[in-house]
């Protein structure tokens, strides 16, 4: 209820040329009177079994969009006959479904307390909503344009080699293939697997373990409805589920949230045996990877990412950590996963912003070590902006390929590890200048641009390899350029990155495509030449 069904219905039709139809329409022209009248005469269940009509007559007849009350899906034979349709179940979160609906009489389930009747509703709806759903869009923040947008864009699956038909249920072949990257141990750490697919939850029991009693599942704000749906599914699988949300993006990256965080799993008994789960981006799972380091000196941890940075960067590898008022990741530390789940259905709702913006690190492992990367996003920029391309599965296989060839022989960013942070210099001092704001990969982005410019500049970088920085970045989207006027207070932020030695700056640049390394010490006037190349 609120979500926009029919407002978003009626744009997608409109999109799609074909017709509109809502069951609930059908019902107040039937009965010549409102939905709310109907319950106030005759009662819920004479309501529902009107419904119960409507749909199958709207089913059965009508070839275009249709959009369902919010309650048709109770009737199990109603579930029946969507089984094999293309349903999309529109998400929001209880704040935000006040806010549109308030204290409205024409919804005669919520006339009372519409917060928490709202809540209860959705809490005996919502599993039943993801059952029938083949796609889950997110409505938060988002005009009925940018939904109706999304829809399409989740639905084009059915056109993509090795995407879901719409056609088929999650539980056929071709919907539930999976792909296993294997992430090496080293001294002191297990190895584990980065599971790549769809429909991946099934297998978070296993990754969590016979061992476990309690489990903590760390969710950001956004993610209300997400983190307290897997919380519950982990206490019907036995265990003492708990949910921890923590502020979104980088404001849960502070030590505030961690010690909420810990207070939290210190009221809940959490033993050395117990697991936390990390669901949402980045940022969540850097905050929950730490916080499992720190709780008892290290407990496991799995991590849900649920962006494409979250997935090919932050949830693989095992670096940890929080900000603070002098830098990006200073406090953290070395913490692998027990395992990792990358679902890209998780993408399918992420909007265009958020979603091109993680392509940053995949263009990232393109240069660095997987020049297909490049080609691939070449051969159709706009296709790689969205996570209905045809190329998207194997764009973030081949990133996280990358990223785990290069962890599983060092962990600890003693020698190899370091060429993971191209272009991550100055992006880290862009990120702090902005406090936090910019998104990671917006930073990334200018970030690549300097350091292939910086090593033109330094006699290491061809003009072509470098100039293809460019190209691409803006193919997708990226930014490539930040205000001239910062360049010493970013200079300042780069003394203290993780990476310089005393007072001697180091950057990643390239000797060539894939040919990563290490240059100290740059003059200072090629570091300030290479901004000016960047600089507005």
């Amino acid at each position: 209820m609120g979500s926009g069904k029919s407002t978003v219905g009626a744009l997608l039709a409109e999109r799609l040329g074909v017709a509109y139809r809502d069951t609930d329409a059908d019902i107040v022209t039937a009965e010549g009177r409102e939905i709310a009248d109907i319950f106030v005469d005759e009662g819920e269940p004479y309501f529902r079994e009107r419904e119960r009509a409507a749909v199958r007559a709207a089913v059965a007849a009508h070839p275009g969009v249709l959009a369902l009350g919010g309650g048709a899906i109770l009737d199990e034979g109603t579930r029946a006959l969507l089984r094999d349709l293309p349903v999309v179940y529109l998400s929001m979160d209880v704040e935000e479904a006040v806010r549109r609906v308030g204290l409205n009489t024409a919804r005669p389930l919520l006339a009372v307390n519409p917060r928490k009747q709202w809540r209860e509703l959705m809490e005996a709806r919502r599993h039943l909503y993801e059952e029938v759903a083949r796609a889950v869009v997110a409505t938060d923040d988002r005009t009925p344009e940018e939904v109706a947008e999304a829809i399409l864009d989740a639905l084009e699956l059915a056109a993509i080699p090795g995407g879901r038909p719409l056609g088929a249920r999650p539980e056929d072949p071709m919907s539930s293939q999976v792909t296993r990257i294997h992430v090496g141990g080293t001294a002191g750490t297990e190895p584990y697997e980065v599971l790549v697919g769809r429909q991946l939850l099934g297998e978070l029991g296993g990754l969590i373990g016979d061992a476990a009693k309690r489990v903590a599942v760390i969710h950001p704000e956004a993610l209300a409805e997400t983190g307290e749906a897997l919380r519950q599914d982990l206490a019907d699988q036995g265990y003492e589920a708990v949910a921890v949300q923590v502020p979104n993006a980088e404001e849960a990256k502070t030590a505030e949230v961690a010690a909420y965080c810990w207070k939290a799993l210190g009221q809940s008994g959490f033993t050395r045996t117990d697991v936390i789960v990390g669901v949402g981006g980045g940022a969540t799972t850097d905050l929950a990877g730490f916080v499992a380091a720190s709780w008892l000196r290290g407990v496991r941890w799995v991590a849900v990412p649920t962006t494409v940075l979250g997935m090919v960067d932050a949830a693989v590898g095992g670096k940890t950590g929080i900000n603070t008022a002098e830098g990006k990741n200073l406090v953290g530390a070395f913490h692998p996963p027990a395992g990792v789940l990358c679902d890209l259905a998780a993408l399918d709702s992420l909007p265009v912003h958020d979603y091109v913006s993680g392509l940053a690190e995949i263009i990232k492992a393109g240069f660095i070590a997987d020049p297909a990367i490049l080609d691939l996003i070449e051969a159709d920029p706009e296709a790689a902006r969205t996570p209905a391309g045809a190329h998207t599965a194997e764009l973030v296989e081949r990133s996280i390929k990358v990223k785990a060839e290069v962890v599983s022989g060092d962990l600890k960013e003693s020698g190899l590890r370091e060429i993971l942070n191209y272009g991550h210099t100055l992006a880290h001092a862009i990120e702090k200048n902005e406090r936090y704001k910019w998104r990671h990969g917006a930073a990334v982005a200018v970030g690549m641009h300097f350091a292939a410019e910086l090593g033109r500049l330094a006699g290491r970088l061809d003009d072509a390899t470098a100039d293809r920085h460019r190209t691409v970045l803006e193919s997708v989207g990226l930014p490539l350029s930040y205000r001239y006027d910062q360049w010493p207070k970013l200079l300042e932020t780069m003394k203290v990155d993780k990476k310089s030695r005393g007072d001697l700056l180091r950057f990643i640049v390239l000797d060539g495509l894939a040919k990563p390394t290490v240059l100290e010490g740059p003059d200072p006037a090629v570091l300030l030449a290479a901004y000016g190349e960047v600089a507005d």
